[in-house]
């Protein structure tokens, strides 16, 4: 098992910024890809942004330009920068861990964007 433990969130007004960290408790190394998702109420969980196990990115058309993937394989975690942030943004974003047979995903941070 792998415990991923997300932290950052929180309220913040639009056009302002916040840098979530998702912290694994086994190497990310290994990984094909680790990833953040969001899900707004109501709505499916979608795709924010991936970085693969060689750092390629991949970002969703609606955060491209704002929001930046980056990994520390070091310290075992994965940060989401977001700048720019629109009401749209507003959701709980997850973390998700591709190891090659297994799939992990942390329990979520609130992401307000009110004014």
């Amino acid at each position: 098992q792998v415990q991923l433990v997300e932290s950052g969130g929180g309220l913040v007004q639009p056009g302002g910024s916040l840098r979530l960290s998702c912290a694994a408790s086994r190497s990310i190394f290994s990984t094909n890809a680790m990833g953040w998702y969001r899900q707004a109420p109501g709505k499916q969980r979608d795709l924010v942004a991936i970085i693969t196990r060689g750092g390629t990115t991949n970002y969703a058309d609606s955060v491209k330009g704002r929001f930046s993937i980056s990994r520390d394989n070091a310290k075992n975690t994965v940060y989401l920068q977001m700048n720019g942030l629109k009401f749209e943004d507003t959701a709980v974003y997850y973390c998700k861990a591709d190891y090659q047979y297994e799939v992990y995903w942390g329990q979520g941070t609130q992401v307000t964007v009110s004014s």
